[in-house]
């Protein structure tokens, strides 16, 4: 039976030294969300994370802005934030309305407040081995994969996912641990053959179901970083009832990465004080 990655039981391990690194801090950090639009699942996520805030005593606040906001005055709060010395980690909530320039956006936020780690300041940190802040589901995984003593170096390692917010950082996350880094994507040919050649397969492809038996090797280990609402519930990139029994191991969807995403977030905001208090 397959070692289940249980993300809740690493983060608990990872808030216990958090914890202990607030109370050693003159100040208590602050993040402020940047939430625009009322998409459903940004609002989720945003009181997810308001909500973890609270409980580790942290503080926190929604900036909540219409749909048909302008660009430049989303720039403008954003440059409002980076000078207010009390904001220590802002946070865009994505997706943005498609008439916004993402980039533009992300490019404006402090790289030193930046706790998504998705500045191209802190992008080329990462390419260049680095990191001040890693983005977060990656640098859930990579905690992930440690707490379980689970070996990433030498190993053949492929992600399924090309994205700026998990598969490029996903792979150079493996790199830095000296895996042997394959990415895989909607345009390679032959996926299965890619996949089944993996030691540690990470699926974040954005198709529910999508990793089946007969995409990975026997014995491997298989992290599902994807999360879709159906008919039959949560359900994952990976199709887990039939790709559990091949593997090793393998996070469930939900409990796995899902809780790891806010959890390295919490870990970005503290560093990001730590720094911040430091210059």
């Amino acid at each position: 039976m397959a070692t289940l990655l249980e993300g809740k039981k690493v983060a608990e391990s990872v808030y216990s030294k958090i914890l202990l690194d607030i109370s050693l801090l003159p100040t208590i950090p602050k993040i402020v969300f940047v939430l625009v639009g009322d998409d459903g699942a940004s609002k989720t996520y945003v009181n997810a994370k308001g909500k973890k805030c609270t409980d580790l005593g942290l503080q926190s606040e929604t900036l909540r802005l219409p749909n048909d906001v302008s660009e430049e005055d989303l720039l403008r709060k954003i440059s409002e934030l980076n000078k207010n010395k009390n904001v220590h980690g802002i946070l865009v909530q994505l997706p943005l309305p498609k008439k916004i320039n993402k980039a533009r956006v992300l490019a404006e936020i402090d790289p030193l407040k930046d706790v998504d780690g998705l500045h191209p300041e802190n992008a080329g940190r990462l390419l260049q081995g680095e990191p001040r802040f890693s983005p977060c589901t990656p640098a859930g995984v990579i905690e992930m994969l440690k707490f379980y003593n689970i070996p990433i170096e030498g190993k053949n390692a492929v992600v399924v996912g090309r994205s700026e917010i998990v598969g490029k950082p996903m792979a150079l996350l493996l790199l830095m641990q000296n895996a042997t880094v394959t990415v895989v994507h909607s345009k390679t040919s032959d996926l299965k053959a890619v996949t089944k050649a993996a030691d540690i397969l990470v699926v974040a492809m954005g198709k529910p179901n999508f990793i089946g038996a007969d995409h990975v090797k026997a014995g491997a280990v298989v992290v599902d970083v994807g999360i879709h609402r159906t008919p039959d519930g949560l359900v994952g990139d990976v199709d887990f009832k039939a790709v559990e029994p091949k593997v090793s191991a393998i996070s469930p969807v939900p409990g796995g990465v899902g809780p790891m995403t806010i959890c390295m977030l919490m870990k970005n905001l503290l560093t990001a004080a730590t720094l911040q208090q430091k210059k």
